[in-house]
């Protein structure tokens, strides 16, 4: 298979072990030594195959030297000059996903120091690759001196998104709602959810758990607040890139589906379609069916929405699920229908896709009325969810989003036949 003739690539592999060809030089040495063996011919040809090992033995020293470095090589390689376009280029790449420790936050990250931060972050990782279906890149973890010892900040492609600060030897209790004392410590609050919390000494986690707190240490806060912000910002992380990736995946098993939807749909409207799911906190780890209802749809349509709530609609039995009380059943806030109706009446479409054009004091006493019902759910331990028309919701769902991102909101259409539904409020 080589491009080189023959006699050349015999030669080049043939030299390339020069330990055998000093052992054969030696072998056919003996062999001369052997009484009744003629001594001059095997004496020449030992003599000829050890110079050739001896030669090999010189070739393959002259490489090592050239590949040890500028220490031991004749010439060192120039370093690129300040301002060179290779200089350049290294400043213009940017990391996805960045974890920034002060100085006294180290231990955590320092595996050599007992820490486990970098074992957490990896499963992370795995958790988001199970769960969500989504691959996170990785993330670099660096010290920056310019922050407190115990402050840690988490950048998204180079910009802060969240930050907090550790106490170090200290342990973080927050109290789940039904904590029968209170106990002694910094009040702080506790950086992923918001809550409040005490910053207490070691010898004092006993204590604080007998009387009902959740104790965790500043690896497991770090931990929480990072899986927290990637879980809020997912659709970020999933460039074409990484669309890319999980289609090839896709494809070693079920390539006709993959080529079918990518003939139809560019990677653009697919990666829209993929956020739009991610954004909603929708695990796309089914991506077989995902790609096959694009490829239904795709010569329907092309706006990423509307093909988003189709995709929705075949998903509906895994959307649910998770919001499921113990006996199958799903407590939701039903819309008025004379809301629902000013709603519908509102949208507005273009050959850019839909809008709405609600007016502004209407779209805050709709965020009122969701709130208000959602905190009421979410006191007697349910999840808050809304249901309405399919063609309302996603609409419904940009109103409320940014107030009330906890409220998840589903269409009729997403219901599987044996859910019992409970209507436990109706927006007005």
């Amino acid at each position: 298979a080589s491009t080189t003739g023959m006699g050349k690539e015999f030669m080049r592999q043939f030299a390339s072990q020069p330990q055998a060809m000093a052992v054969t030089s030696a072998v056919v040495f003996l062999f001369g030594l052997v009484p009744g063996l003629p001594v001059m011919p095997f004496a020449l040809l030992s003599a000829g195959i050890g110079t050739l090992a001896w030669f090999a033995f010189r070739e393959e020293r002259r490489g090592m030297v050239e590949e040890s470095g500028p220490e031991e090589a004749e010439q060192a390689p120039e370093a690129p000059e300040a301002g060179s376009a290779e200089e350049v280029e290294q400043l213009l790449s940017i990391d996805i996903l960045e974890l920034e420790v002060g100085y006294g936050l180290i231990p955590l990250v320092d595996e050599e120091q007992g820490g486990d931060l970098l074992e957490r972050i990896r499963s992370i990782r795995k958790q988001f690759a199970q769960e969500m279906g989504i691959i996170v890149p990785p993330l670099h973890v660096r010290d920056n001196l310019q922050m407190n010892p115990g402050q840690y900040s988490i950048l998204i492609k180079g910009i802060d998104v969240a930050s907090g600060e550790m106490m170090m030897g200290h342990l973080l209790a927050m109290n789940p709602g039904d904590a029968s004392a209170d106990i002694e410590g910094v009040p702080t609050t506790e950086p992923a959810f918001g809550l409040p919390a005490v910053w207490i000494t070691e010898d004092m986690k006993e204590k604080a758990q007998m009387a009902g707190y959740t104790v965790v240490d500043p690896s497991t806060v770090i931990a929480t607040h990072l899986a927290e912000v990637i879980r809020s910002n997912a659709d970020e992380l999933l460039g074409r890139q990484e669309v890319q990736r999980l289609l090839d995946a896709l494809a070693k098993t079920q390539p006709k589906a993959v080529e079918e939807a990518t003939g139809l749909l560019s990677l653009g409207i697919i990666q829209k379609v993929l956020q739009q799911l991610v954004r909603e906190r929708v695990s796309i780890r089914d991506l077989l069916t995902i790609v096959e209802t694009l490829a239904d749809y795709g010569p329907m349509t092309k706006d990423p929405e509307i093909l988003t709530e189709y995709v929705r609609q075949k998903l509906g039995r895994a959307i649910v699920k998770p919001l499921l009380g113990p006996d199958s059943s799903l407590s939701v806030m039903l819309i008025d229908p004379a809301l629902e109706e000013q709603i519908q009446r509102s949208v507005q479409q273009t050959e850019h896709g839909s809008f709405l054009t609600l007016d502004p004091a209407t779209a805050q006493r709709i965020v009122k009325a969701v709130q208000k019902e959602a905190e009421t759910m979410t006191s007697s331990g349910r999840q808050p969810v809304v249901l309405c028309s399919p063609a309302v919701r996603r609409h419904f769902k940009k109103i409320i989003e940014r107030f009330a991102p906890q409220v998840v909101v589903l269409s009729h259409s997403e219901i599987p036949g044996n859910v019992r539904l409970e209507a436990a409020a109706t927006i007005k």
